[in-house]
């Protein structure tokens, strides 16, 4: 199939681009390059383009014979959507909306849409079922949130059908280690701590102590991005069988607290790893584990990486050959 990738620069994006042409899909990547980088476009043709682009994102979808969009292009920082919730509104509903009805103008009826876990907020049981109460604590989540009930909308009034994948901590790199995670600025745990061991920072920021589990510090569900990009390879087969819409969650199912990151990263990397605390997040909830079951039974998904030291290590193999991230000084 031909396969518009949103966002498919970034970090998961590049990840499911690589993974799709591996598969014999033709990926077609339209990112905006905001946050993504065209040296981690390992396969499929790159499209510099804006979601905000109505006219683009139509001739795109026509002139390359588009069967389906796997869309990947939101913001996705908590803190942020915070402080600037109409930000995340504008990109993650309202380009989305522009993204769906283009799709809708050139007959294009399967969508596979990046979500998270925010959508569920401080959570009433661990693990997290598909069927959880949705109580978001921040924007994002909102947004997020937001976007799926449009999905369902237009799946009831238009057709258009969907798989939603709540995603959880999304880690580590290609086993191959040529692409990996690389933002500016970088918000997540793992390559912030390992950037502490590369000496790249002279510390790390501990944010809370004081939350509700054994640490004190928050608990997340960490997957890998090779499985989690197989998931959404899995999605759009589901959807091309004629597989209702719906949303699944993916995690490992068991979550590990922010010390625990911090000491298996010393553990892997055999470096020292300096840590300062600081005072909690707004909107960070103190645990968020997934249970994946319904995508496991529904679809067959099975992670390979379900152990946090494995999940580091590849990691580490990328930040070790790319210390100063994509096409830069190493």
């Amino acid at each position: 199939m031909n396969i518009l990738v949103t966002g498919g620069a970034g970090y998961i994006g590049s990840q499911v681009v690589l993974d799709l042409a591996r598969n014999g899909h033709q990926p077609i990547i339209y990112d905006n390059l905001s946050k993504g980088h065209k040296e981690a476009v390992k396969a499929g043709l790159l499209i510099e383009g804006d979601l905000s682009d109505s006219s683009l994102i139509k001739k795109v979808l026509t002139e390359e014979k588009i069967d389906a969009v796997v869309h990947l292009a939101a913001y996705s920082l908590v803190g942020e959507s915070v402080q600037d919730p109409g930000k995340y509104f504008r990109n993650n509903i309202g380009n989305g909306l522009i993204l769906l009805d283009a799709m809708l103008a050139c007959n294009v009826k399967y969508f596979v849409l990046s979500s998270t876990a925010a959508v569920y907020g401080e959570p009433d049981q661990i693990p997290i079922t598909e069927d959880h109460p949705k109580t978001h604590t921040n924007p994002y989540g909102f947004s997020k949130l937001t976007l799926e009930g449009i999905l369902d909308a237009y799946d009831r009034a238009y057709g258009l059908r969907y798989i939603s994948l709540r995603y959880f901590n999304a880690a580590g790199a290609d086993p191959d280690g040529e692409i990996g995670e690389d933002h500016n600025p970088e918000s997540h745990l793992i390559p912030i701590v390992l950037q502490a061991a590369l000496g790249i920072r002279p510390n790390i920021q501990l944010f809370g102590n004081d939350y509700p589990t054994p640490d004190g510090t928050c608990i997340r569900d960490y997957i890998h991005v090779v499985d989690l990009s197989q998931a959404h390879i899995l999605a759009l087969q589901s959807l091309v069988r004629g597989g209702s819409s719906t949303c699944y969650n993916l995690g490992i199912g068991h979550g590990y607290s922010n010390l625990q990151v911090i000491e298996t990263a010393r553990k892997v990397t055999g470096k020292p790893i300096n840590v300062i605390e600081a005072p909690r997040r707004p909107g960070d909830p103190s645990a968020l584990v997934a249970s994946s079951d319904r995508i496991k039974r529904e679809l067959g998904w099975k992670p390979k990486y379900s152990e946090l030291d494995a999940i580091i290590e590849t990691a580490w193999k990328w930040s070790l050959s790319h210390p100063n991230g994509y096409n830069k000084t190493n």
